[in-house]
């Protein structure tokens, strides 16, 4: 008989405790940038982590959504088998104020 497998609880880093370069790294790639719009166009905790449409496979994905919990851009939580997410973008206005609009702007 097998016991079941519980996952780590992602570790997530405050947008307060961020430098600003960090952010605008994590901000600066891509398919981040691509997550972080997806995320901000949808109500809080509505996108599981195999529902973003990147064009990286699930490690890759892995990867840019920890590179955007650590700059405090992304908070996400487990239901179930499912781990969701949202844009932690009252806290990161509150840091970095301006900042998301600007990066989220469709002329940007």
């Amino acid at each position: 008989m097998s016991t079941p497998r519980h996952r780590a609880a992602p570790e997530h880093a405050h947008p307060d405790d961020v430098p600003v370069l960090t952010a605008l790294a994590a901000l600066a790639d891509p398919v981040r940038l691509a997550i972080v719009r997806e995320l901000a166009a949808r109500p809080e905790w509505a996108l599981a982590c195999g529902s973003f449409d990147v064009p990286v496979g699930k490690a890759g994905l892995s990867h840019h959504l920890a590179v955007l919990r650590a700059a405090g851009l992304l908070e996400q939580r487990d239901e179930g088998p499912r781990r969701v997410n949202r844009l932690r973008r009252p806290e990161f206005d509150d840091r970095f104020p301006g900042l998301l609009e600007l990066v989220l702007r469709t002329d940007s």
